[in-house]
Order: C-alpha cells, then sequence, then structure tokens
C-alpha cells in the first residue's frame, strides 16, 4: 500500500463514509480506515430525518435510501404515564446501519477510494509533506506509519485517535446518560412499521423503529445509575416501557443489549495541524427522531471542500472557517435537543409537555418539524 494520501478518513461510520465518497469523486486520493469489519451492527436508533436525506443528496447520493429498501416513517408516537401522543414526520427513513454504512463504503470505493477494515489508527507527529498516522491492523500484523495532506477524524464518541490530554479530544458532560440497544427478531406487530415509537420514563427513554428487514430496532438513554444497577439494562428497558403503557416486545428478555460511552459529549475545538474532526468526534446529545444521523451526514457532505483547500497551505483560518461551520451545521442544531433531554428528565415538566400537547397539537408539532427542517447550508453544497 502506497505510504502518502491526500486525506486519510479514520472511522467509516455515516460521517466518514460520505467524506470519503464525496473526497474520492472530488478526484483526491482517500485512504478509508475502519478498525471493525463490515457490515456490523450498533447501537443507533437507524432513523434518517429529512436534512439527512438532504445531505447525502447533496454529497451526490440522491438514490441511496431507496436503493437499499429504506422504511419511510410519517409519524412518532411518543408515550408516557400510559398516554400517547401522536405526532406527523414527514421525510424520515429507517434503514439498518449495516446496510447504510456498508452502501456508503460501496460508493467510496467506487469512487476511487481504498478502504481498510480491521484496523485502529492513531495520529502521529507532522512531516515535511502532511500528517503522520500510525495504522495498527487486527490480527498481529505489522504495525504502519503513513502520511496524508489532510486527516478526517470520523471515528465516533470516544475514539483514541488524539490524546485524551488534545483539546480536539472529546469530554463527556457531568450526569450524561449512557446509550444502549437491541436489535429483536420477532413475528409480532406489536410496533407497527413507519413510525417512530419512543417510550418515556424517569430514568431514561426507549425508540423503536421497524427496519427494512423487519427486525425491531431498540435504542435507548438511561441514567446512568440505572445501567449500573444489579437488574441491569433488560430491566431498565422494561421499566420505561411500562412507564409509557407500551407493550414488551416478547424477545427484549433474552436479546443481547450493547452500551455505548457517555452521550452527552463536546471536543473544545474541531481542528488542529493538518486534521478536522467531524460527526460524534465532535460532540453528541441525546437525539430524538433521527438527528444524530443528520449531524453526521451533513458534516461529511461539507467537508470535502475544505480537504481539496488544504492539499496546498494550511491555515488557522481553515480551521477557524470549519468550526464556524460546524457551529451553524450541527451545533446549533443540537440546542434544541439538549433541552428537550433536560426538560424530559423532570417528571413534571414531561406531564405539562403532554398536556400542553393534547391542548395545543400544533406546538409539539412545530419543535418536531424545527427538529427536522433541512438546513439552508444543504442547499449551497
Amino acid at each position: 500500500m502506497q505510504n502518502s494520501w491526500d486525506v486519510i478518513v479514520i472511522g467509516a461510520g455515516v460521517a466518514g463514509g460520505l467524506a470519503a465518497f464525496d473526497c474520492a469523486r472530488r478526484g483526491l486520493r482517500v485512504l478509508l480506515v475502519e478498525k471493525r469489519s463490515f457490515p456490523r451492527w450498533k447501537v443507533c436508533g437507524c432513523c434518517f430525518n429529512a436534512n439527512a436525506m438532504a445531505a447525502v443528496t447533496a454529497a451526490g447520493l440522491p438514490d441511496l435510501f431507496c436503493d437499499q429498501g429504506a422504511v419511510p416513517l410519517d409519524h412518532l408516537r411518543l408515550g408516557w404515564s400510559g398516554r400517547t401522543m401522536n405526532l406527523p414526520l414527514p421525510g424520515g427513513w429507517a434503514l439498518s446501519r449495516e446496510r447504510f454504512d456498508q452502501a456508503l463504503v460501496n460508493a467510496a470505493i467506487a469512487a476511487g477510494a481504498t478502504v481498510r477494515f480491521q484496523t485502529g489508527a492513531v495520529l502521529e507527529e507532522m512531516s515535511s509533506a502532511g500528517r503522520m498516522v500510525r495504522l495498527r491492523p487486527s490480527g498481529g500484523a505489522p504495525v504502519e506509519r503513513i502520511q496524508a495532506r489532510v486527516v478526517l477524524i470520523a471515528a465516533g464518541l470516544q475514539h483514541q485517535v488524539l490524546a485524551s490530554s488534545d483539546p480536539a479530544s472529546s469530554s463527556s458532560t457531568s450526569g450524561s446518560r449512557l446509550g444502549a440497544g437491541c436489535l429483536i427478531s420477532d413475528d409480532e406487530v406489536l410496533f407497527e412499521s413507519g413510525a417512530i415509537h419512543m417510550a418515556i420514563g424517569r430514568s431514561g427513554y426507549v425508540g423503536l423503529v421497524r427496519r427494512e428487514d423487519g427486525a425491531l430496532n431498540l435504542a435507548a438513554a438511561f441514567d446512568r445509575a440505572v445501567v449500573q444497577s444489579s437488574s441491569g439494562v433488560s430491566h431498565a428497558a422494561e421499566l420505561v416501557l411500562r412507564q409509557a403503557g407500551f407493550p414488551l416486545p416478547h424477545e427484549m428478555e433474552t436479546s443481547r443489549w450493547q452500551l455505548t460511552p457517555a452521550l452527552t459529549r463536546r471536543a473544545d475545538v474541531f481542528s488542529g495541524d493538518r486534521f478536522l474532526l467531524l460527526g460524534d468526534s465532535t460532540g453528541y446529545v441525546e437525539p430524538f427522531t433521527g438527528e444524530g444521523m443528520a449531524w453526521a451526514l451533513a458534516a461529511g457532505a461539507a467537508v470535502a471542500p475544505f480537504v481539496q483547500e488544504a492539499q496546498g497551505e494550511w491555515t488557522t483560518d481553515l480551521e477557524q472557517r470549519w468550526q464556524r461551520r460546524l457551529e451553524t451545521l450541527t451545533i446549533r442544531r443540537q440546542r434544541l435537543c439538549t433541552l428537550l433531554s433536560t426538560l424530559l428528565r423532570h417528571p413534571v415538566a414531561t406531564d405539562a409537555l403532554f398536556k400542553l400537547g393534547s391542548q395545543w397539537p400544533a406546538i409539539p408539532q412545530r419543535i418536531i418539524s424545527s427538529l427536522n427542517q433541512v438546513s439552508p447550508l444543504m442547499a449551497s453544497l
């Protein structure tokens, strides 16, 4: 393998995969590095909203969701204390991460990118031609050192690409909830297709959506103390579903749950000498209706022009412009989710929101519409 690249993308999730594709189709020499093998399941709601669709379209893949058999989502069903609220959710899709992420990787390869799976990566010192990266293949293969004009770090919530002391390394917020998820292959139709079913409880929430293969995907956020108790994650999910008045999926108790690091995180800066952060590596808050995917995809769709510019001189102005671009595309849009997640931690506030929504349904509909609106910047890409 060659040891010099225009751009090395670390992480083949939604942000990294889309960025690798967009950079490759612009003629850049791209190496996409992923520590796991594909296809792979991961803790995720597997929901994409209208803004996510706009980002994928802006990057040049307008038919991806239809081609992969994604399930259209048209409403959100909220449950709290035995009460239910149904809200319209236009322009949404449900698609498994196995199929979506693999489709992005396939598109990047078709555009000319080189992909290395089961390979970890660590950022090293600067060289005369760019930034050095140490590759650590699994299975005992020799460590490699390569370089790139630009490195894109899209390695997830708690990556180890940077030293923990680096200002661009994210840290969790005090009191942050932990994410959890499982996949249930059941024949019961307790939860209909085409909807996000969100159960709200006193210790967290559980989102359920039916995927393109008919399986039921569960993605949750729980208080840390509940997850770490002797009862376990499955019991925490059962409590939330019962408190919301939702039925229990038959196979939930025997399903294998996976956990994530703390969900609410933030990096102080989003760049450094010849590297840019994007996706969950920049920070994250609890999402509700596919916003998390949209934040990552928006960054993935926006970064290629910065990479092209950085093939020449690297400047602090470029770093500052990328910081501002991410503030507009993702950080500002996360504020409403932060507010909602804070309110939903308090039963009195949650009860008041449900009563308000029942009397004036236009209010929660406007909130959901705001969460899902397409960023004006997507149209300019």
